[in-house]
């Protein structure tokens, strides 16, 4: 895959200064997802018409060297650009766009810290997109700042960080020189963010039609789609969507369905009634589910240990933790390591 943009046969008038300039550094087994949004944002809004010239913005790909890096779909992109080749003066952004596993992302970060510690001396804007987010905190360039995190790698983020604030209800955070997206097709909110800020909305906004984007997203959207897919009916009740949402924030809080009903102004006996009548299951067991849902799929994509699993779904036992797990799926979580069991 080229990032090279075929030549129009438009003519070529004289080309001012571009009104921002993005520098984009995809990670190894980055997603392809927000890369080519992001990119394709860029894209429509940097010329008239679709001559796909970088006029009004402009960007460069790089990496650690000159080559090849691979995304998590096998698709290869190429760089042509090393860091050692990069003027950070050119750059307004940097965009970092992270692998499919966290943990890999914090185990190579001290790869990239003198290249990023650069672009914060500079005084260039980081944007960290997906599980950039995890790279960036562990060379500390997130202190004092909130984090916005894809909301499957909210409690791996606050286990590994847990002194950063971690926003999972936000399609992406402006902090200062700090922003952070979950990646996704959010980045295409995130792109119109920060091009309407130095090309204005007009601009911003250009070749959403082209990308069949009807509307843009406010930044605090919430995903409908959230929750178990056979079960629709929370789509339409205020009630459950809420109480869906607290429990997904509160996984490794050992929160009381009392207290979480405080929490929507309802009693207990409404809230197990609400669940009962809509999903056929109480909050408790619907809860329950859901820890074991997330530890399941931490155990199968990431490095932690048993003990912090356990902690990021509220067991401070992880004997008991084991014991659950294996009554819920029918094997331990050891066995699901070392036999990849798919549930």
């Amino acid at each position: 895959m080229s990032t090279h943009l075929p030549s129009s046969s438009a003519p070529e008038p004289p080309m001012n200064e571009p009104d921002v300039r993005f520098l984009l550094v995809p990670l190894p087994t980055f997603n392809m997802l927000p890369f080519g949004s992001f990119l394709d944002k860029l894209r429509f809004s940097a010329d008239d018409e679709d001559y796909s010239r970088q006029k009004y913005c402009a960007w460069d790909v790089a990496g650690l060297s000159e080559g090849e890096v691979v995304s998590s779909s096998g698709v290869q992109l190429s760089i042509p650009l090393s860091f050692k080749h990069v003027d950070l003066a050119q750059y307004d952004y940097v965009v970092v766009f992270g692998g499919r596993s966290a943990g890999e992302m914090k185990a190579m970060a001290a790869l990239y810290q003198s290249f990023f510690k650069q672009a914060v001396a500079r005084g260039t804007t980081l944007v960290a997109v997906d599980n950039a987010s995890f790279l960036l905190a562990e060379l500390g360039l997130f202190a004092g700042c909130e984090v916005a995190v894809h909301w499957r790698h909210q409690q791996e983020f606050e286990t590994a960080f847990p002194t950063l604030k971690v926003s999972s209800d936000q399609l992406y955070c402006l902090d200062g020189k700090r922003i952070s997206c979950v990646g996704g097709s959010a980045v295409i909110e995130l792109a119109i963010e920060l091009l309407a800020q130095k090309c204005g909305r007009e601009r911003a906004l250009k070749g959403l039609a082209d990308m069949l984007v009807d509307e843009t997203r406010n930044r605090q959207h919430y995903l409908k789609s959230l929750g178990h897919e056979s079960n629709q009916a929370h789509r339409h009740n205020r009630h459950i969507s809420r109480a869906i949402s607290l429990m997904r924030q509160n996984l490794s809080v050992s929160l009381s369905i009392e207290a979480l009903a405080v929490q929507l102004g309802l009693s207990r006996r409404q809230l197990d009634r609400v669940f009962k009548t809509e999903l056929a299951i109480s909050p408790r067991e619907y809860w329950a589910e859901m820890r074991m849902d997330h530890a399941h799929w931490r155990l199968q994509n990431s490095f932690f240990s048993l003990s912090d699993i356990a902690n990021e779904v509220s067991f401070s036992d992880v004997s008991y933790f084991c014991k659950v797990f294996k009554k819920h799926f029918g094997y331990s979580p050891t066995q699901l390591k070392k036999d990849g069991k798919v549930h």
